[in-house]
């Protein structure tokens, strides 16, 4: 009995692994179908880079599930796909529109483009109009009798199920084959629908209706040459030749759409050489590091003195001060920006109003280039210097004591003590906070937005800059609020610039870390 048991049981769990397995094996085989079935959908409308990044994510899914030896990989394998469709894959894509046309009329893969321009139609001099009478099923479908010149024919529109005759009755009849005759009336109440239904006779010509009483026979205007890479106008007979993602002709008449095309290093070249990005571009970036710069020093500066009171073990009600210096921090950022537009409203603004009681003086916070930076920095400080405040605290509150024991033995006094002791200690604790804090403000695209939208307008440029717009902003702007059109190739470009100088910040952060601490350790 007991070796039988043990047999039973022996047989159950080899039994186990085998089904778990198979449904392992299932629901895999379920998800990569999906995501098959996904990435046919992306490339079917030309997201061809998303449906790669879709398939490396099942290719990698698989083969983590398929491996014993990636076996704990399986734990984190739906992040690892989060992280490669929304992190690397924009990072990715941000780096190949850098290098293309993409932006306003060139948003289209080229067979999109082409297939827009194939369905343009034309209709030829001298042909004389049809008279038409519409017929309507209970489907929705349409057919058309159209006379001319004493011929008459049937065209149908796309989806109707008639079957069409070579030729039609030279009268329009009651009805035919499951369609009824529509009245005038009953035409214009379809006649929107009539105009775009895309009617083609038995031979192929395609028919349009021109008005009320007649309808056209028209025909395909743009026929594309592989050969050449060109389009010719049936029309005109002009054609017009491929060229960065536009169709154009030889005097230089583009076609509309065009296209995304690469463009090799052109929009790097235009940020140093176009004088209309140039000149705007050169300005946000010095006003982008005095912004980030300034908006550090002075939120270090107030929220280390404030720190110095704090720390005072002689000062009353110290927890309550705490909490009300931490109100700025703990409104969120939308709330204070707002508020702080408020108060500086030139009209209605309780700022302005106690400036002009005092002084006579109403300034322009938000029109006069200089008082709006010089608002972004108030702004920026009221609502930076407690976390700066916090930091320094914490900084402070770690300095041993035996340290000051120290300096005043040394004869250092207070000053001294600030200046060789506490100064030094502090940096070395909070220096890679600072560089951190630059780095973000160098990219505080929020406060940027909330308060001055980037204004006000610099009118010496076309291009979508504000004297207050940092390079975030401002490549916001080139992408999606351009005047002259949206330019996602421009914006990538600069998004790249962006990344590399928060890079090498990043890089500078990383050094500062190990070298305050080993002066943090030496002390």
């Amino acid at each position: 009995m007991k070796s039988g048991f043990g047999a039973g049981r022996l047989r159950g769990a080899s039994l186990r692994p085998s089904l778990s397995a198979l449904v392992r094996l299932v629901l895999l085989a379920a998800v990569d179908f999906g995501l098959g079935v996904f990435a046919q959908s992306l490339l079917d409308n030309g997201a061809t880079l998303v449906a790669w990044f879709v398939v490396a994510i099942a290719v990698i899914v698989t083969v983590i599930f398929l491996s014993r030896r990636l076996y704990p990989l399986r734990w984190i394998a739906p992040g690892l796909a989060l992280l490669l469709l929304f992190v690397i894959y924009p990072v990715v894509n941000t780096v190949h529109t850098a290098f293309t046309n993409a932006g306003g009329g060139h948003l289209l893969t080229k067979e999109v483009a082409l297939s827009q321009l194939a369905e343009r139609t034309y209709t030829p001099e001298g042909d004389s109009a049809y008279a038409w009478t519409a017929y309507r099923a209970d489907d929705g479908t349409f057919i058309l009798h159209l006379t001319r010149g004493g011929h008459a024919v049937f065209a149908r529109s796309s989806g109707a199920h008639a079957d069409l005759p070579a030729a039609a009755p030279a009268k329009p009849p009651p009805s035919f084959d499951g369609y009824a005759r529509l009245t005038k009336i009953g035409s214009v109440r379809y006649l929107t629908e009539l105009q775009n239904g895309g009617f083609r006779e038995v031979n192929g010509r395609l028919v349009a209706i021109t008005s009320l009483d007649e309808a056209s026979e028209q025909r395909q205007r743009y026929a594309y040459d592989s050969a050449t890479d060109s389009v010719k106008d049936a029309q005109t007979g002009v054609v017009y030749k491929a060229k960065d993602g536009t169709f154009t002709s030889a005097i230089g008449v583009p076609l509309s759409p065009g296209y995304t095309a690469s463009v090799g290093t052109r929009n790097f070249s235009r940020i140093l050489s176009d004088p209309n990005v140039r000149g705007p571009f050169l300005g946000v970036f010095v006003w982008t590091f005095v912004f980030a710069g300034l908006s550090v020093l002075t939120c270090f500066a107030l929220g280390f003195v404030a720190a110095l009171i704090l720390n005072d073990t002689k000062l009353p009600g110290r927890g309550f001060f705490r909490a009300l210096v931490l109100t700025p921090y703990a409104l969120p950022i939308f709330i204070g920006a707002s508020i702080w537009v408020g108060l500086l409203n030139p009209i209605y603004g309780p700022v302005n109003g106690l400036l002009d009681f005092f002084f006579g003086i109403s300034p322009s916070w938000f029109t006069d280039a200089n008082l709006a930076k010089g608002a972004l920095i108030l702004i920026g400080l009221w609502l930076g210097f407690p976390y700066m405040m916090l930091i320094t605290l914490g900084a402070l509150q770690s300095i041993p004591k035996d340290v000051y024991d120290a300096a005043d033995i040394d004869g250092a006094g207070r000053l001294g003590s600030f200046r060789y002791v506490t100064l030094p200690l502090v940096l070395a604790s909070v220096s890679p906070i600072l560089v951190g804090a630059f780095a973000f403000a160098f990219n505080n695209f929020t406060l940027i937005e909330l308060v001055t939208k980037g204004g006000p307008a610099n009118v010496s440029t076309n291009t979508p800059a504000g004297h207050t717009d940092i390079l975030l902003s401002y490549t916001y702007r080139l992408a999606f609020t351009g005047g002259e059109g949206i330019d996602y190739g421009l914006a990538a470009s600069v998004t790249m610039v962006i990344f590399l100088i928060v890079a090498a910040i990043s890089l500078i952060n990383f050094r500062l870390t190990r070298r305050f601490r080993a002066i943090y350790d030496l002390a």
